[in-house]
């Protein structure tokens, strides 16, 4: 079978790591886990979800969370804690709008904030108009934020983020760093980004995971960017596995994926791999079948 060159991607309960003794072999290196989670609902969710053209509306602009929303929040960071994920996490990696900055911090952030104990808190209070106290980053992981999992760029102003120094107000634990411009450039009015586009740049975004050194990545992002990245993979599976693959989130869903390295995108070394025949020596005769 030829090797396909870039990352696959499989849902992670039908994947398994092993460690293969003899010609000692770990797949771990190979593999990603990441787990994907689109934001709770947003304003513009409500009327969007019945009128399309509600989307349009310049009272959207970067859509923050509902109420429900943040009930929405509160219901998954319960179920990351109680199921041992937050613990696993070494990095939060979200889109810089307000939906999904508010659905990280909430999720994975430290709790409430303790004013001269916690540090920089991640979530000031009621940033956003969430009605919420400051969140802390004590015992967060690192959260930092990328324009390339953003969803759609243009047209709709629930897409287009304010400027950056506005949000490292709100935001003062997140890291922004990665992000070049301070205004947003790449949303435009009068021009919508392509599915082909998002799709090509989901796949980029992917690729960019493997320049990072941690192993299991939460990333908060979009239905739209979710659903015309995930839709590139799954062909070699089995057809019931390519649907649970494309399948459209819904709001404050998790999904647990493993990013597979099947073109050596990767260049690190195995942590886990161990050479054998320590000490060295002549080998033995074998007894047949051993």
């Amino acid at each position: 079978m030829d090797i396909i060159p870039g990352p696959g991607l499989f849902p992670a309960h039908r994947c398994k790591t092993i460690h293969v003794v003899g010609f000692l072999s770990s797949l771990s290196n190979y593999l990603l886990l990441t787990l994907v989670v689109r934001h709770a609902q947003g304003v513009h969710n409500v009327e969007g979800d019945k009128n399309y053209k509600a989307y349009l509306s310049p009272e959207y602009f970067d859509a923050e969370l509902t109420p429900l929303g943040w009930q929405q929040v509160d219901n998954l960071r319960k179920h990351v804690v109680a199921s041992g994920l937050l613990e696993r996490v070494d990095l939060v990696i979200t889109s810089p709008l307000m939906r999904t900055l508010q659905t990280a911090v909430g999720v994975f952030g430290g709790g409430s904030y303790t004013d001269r104990v916690d540090g920089l808190p991640l979530m000031v209070a009621n940033a956003g108009n969430s009605g919420r106290g400051a969140i802390s980053s004590f015992n967060s992981p690192p959260i930092i934020a990328a324009e390339l999992c953003r969803e759609h760029f243009g047209v709709h102003p629930c897409d287009q983020r304010r400027s950056i120094s506005d949000y490292q107000f709100l935001f003062p634990a997140i890291d922004f760093s990665l992000i070049e411009t301070d205004e947003d450039t790449v949303w435009k009015a009068d021009v919508r980004e392509t599915t082909e586009e998002l799709a090509a740049r989901g796949l980029k975004f992917l690729k960019w995971l493997w320049t990072r050194t941690e192993k299991e990545i939460a990333i908060v992002t979009h239905s739209g960017f979710l659903f015309h990245t995930l839709n590139a993979f799954g062909s070699d599976c089995h057809p019931l596995v390519k649907k649970e693959i494309c399948k459209r989130f819904s709001n404050c869903e998790l999904r647990s994926m493993v990013i597979v390295d099947r073109g050596m995108m990767g260049s690190d070394s195995s942590t886990t791999n161990y050479p054998g025949k320590i000490p060295s020596g002549p080998d033995l005769p074998s007894d047949p079948g051993s």
